[in-house]
């Protein structure tokens, strides 16, 4: 049997302050998603921000209805609005920031399982890698060079 070791390179910053310029921006652009999210019924509030190569920044929050919990998370609200208004143009980097209104979200919030799929999926089509920061409401932010660093054995099209 062969052995694999698999590890995970994150890059952790203090707080936003700590990251360069345009990380900066787009952590806020991600914060201001956030603060539109409309999660009145798990009060958990998700803000996503893509850069796009062609210097756009696209917004997502998550979404939740009254079926909770069929809404959808603000990663994929995000990407599918990147790639429904600028198919072909390739994703730089996605930053996430999360906030609940009954405590203070003081850890990174990674993507869910099918956010990561999807990232994924979007990576893999581009052929280069997604950039991606994550925070709480407050304190230190991961930042991880590639979706793969969070799915290192993904499922993709070469098993379909």
């Amino acid at each position: 049997m062969k052995e694999i070791k698999h590890t995970t390179e994150a890059y952790i910053y203090k707080n936003i302050d700590m990251l360069p310029q345009e990380d900066q921006v787009l952590m806020n652009n991600a914060i201001e998603a956030k603060n539109k999210a409309y999660a009145p019924y798990s009060k958990f509030s998700v803000g996503a921000a893509l850069l796009l190569e062609n210097g756009q920044i696209i917004l997502g929050n998550n979404q939740e209805n009254a079926a909770y919990p069929s809404g959808m998370c603000a990663e994929r609200v995000a990407i599918w609005k990147a790639g429904s208004d600028f198919p072909g143009v390739t994703i730089k980097k996605l930053a996430i920031v999360a906030s609940s209104s009954t405590y203070v979200v003081n850890k990174p919030i990674s993507p869910c399982g099918a956010c990561r799929q999807t990232l994924s999926e979007y990576e893999i089509n581009q052929n280069s890698a997604i950039e991606i920061l994550f925070m709480g409401a407050v304190g230190e932010v991961y930042k991880v060079d590639s979706i793969i660093s969070l799915l290192p054995f993904s499922f993709d099209s070469s098993f379909v």
